[in-house]
């Protein structure tokens, strides 16, 4: 981005670098009457992954400012775009009263998207959960939690080795996956997050999976004493992996989550685990020759009641 002193800019920008600043890591989409405009380095990513017009407006120190856009009654299908590409977005609306305003419309952000949060069916994969994961490290032993936003569907496990943390990223097969910043292995972790580009990596802060404050939010969030009722009272890492999981969500829908009333442990004793080489030759969700709808799943997809 253009560094310039703030007065250096005309009210209006001055207004997007200050919540421009609360969003870094996100394309902030900064409504201006019928468009959605991007600003800085925000434009310039956009109209690269977007395929849109990268114009200016304004200078700063001296050169002008990149500006593009998209049109608000199109802007869900631009996000959709992103969402595939791993990308995430803040969405900043116009509040306040053009006719009574002195100076730029107040506005603030009213929405984020993220690969693993989506709720709108326009920006659904009907053929595959939505789901953002979370995972907490000590040792060789981790935690790992996954919601499925639009269901509130919420489980946590844990897990010990590497092995077996790659077998289960790949069995849940998220969209996004939440690593702290001060991971003890977060190159390597996130390597193994990644799933070979079909996972957003996200780095939070070391806070969000601190024990205590999970169980907190945790059970404020099921109006609950504690989570014995939910079999993870002991499970330590799991917990923690949870709590970072609900802060984030909670963040990114800017409200209160009704449908998200619980918490489920899972056990890997509890069930067969296929590896994932047994996955991938039985094909149930993607098939050896590439060839889309030749899986279990596809087969699946194309039954019909009589």
């Amino acid at each position: 981005m253009i560094r310039a002193p703030e007065s250096q800019h005309t009210p209006v920008i001055q207004q997007y670098l200050r919540i421009k600043a609360e969003h870094a890591h996100r394309l902030l989409f900064y409504r201006m009457g019928d468009f959605y405009e991007l600003f800085f380095d925000d434009a310039r990513k956009a109209s690269r992954l977007l395929d849109i017009a990268l114009t200016s407006r304004g200078q700063a120190n001296g050169a002008p400012i990149p500006m593009a856009g998209v049109p608000a009654h199109a802007v869900e299908a631009y996000l959709a775009k992103l969402l595939r590409r791993g990308e995430s977005a803040a969405i900043c609306e116009q509040i306040g009263d053009p006719a009574t305003s002195r100076g730029p419309v107040e506005r603030q952000v009213t929405r984020i998207v993220t690969p693993g949060t989506i709720t709108d069916d326009a920006l659904l994969d009907a053929r595959r959960e939505t789901l953002v994961c979370a995972l907490f490290q000590q040792g060789e032993e981790f935690g790992i939690a996954r919601l499925e936003l639009a269901s509130g569907r919420f489980l946590c496990m844990e897990v010990t080795g590497r092995e077996a943390l790659a077998a289960e990223l790949e069995r849940i097969d998220p969209a996004e996956v939440l690593l702290s910043e001060d991971a003890e292995d977060l190159a390597d972790l996130a390597d193994l997050a990644d799933l070979a580009g079909r996972a957003s990596v996200q780095k939070v802060a070391a806070w969000y999976f601190e024990e205590g404050a999970a169980r907190a939010l945790l059970t404020a969030q099921f109006g609950t004493r504690d989570l014995a009722g939910f079999g993870c009272e002991s499970a330590h890492r799991a917990v923690a992996a949870a709590g970072c999981l609900l802060h984030y969500v909670k963040d990114t829908q800017r409200g209160a989550l009704p449908h998200v009333q619980g918490l489920r442990l899972e056990r890997r004793e509890d069930a067969i685990i296929l590896d994932a080489v047994s996955r991938r030759n039985l094909e149930l969700t993607a098939s050896l020759s590439g060839e889309p709808g030749r899986t279990l799943v596809g087969v699946l997809d194309r039954t019909a009641t009589p």
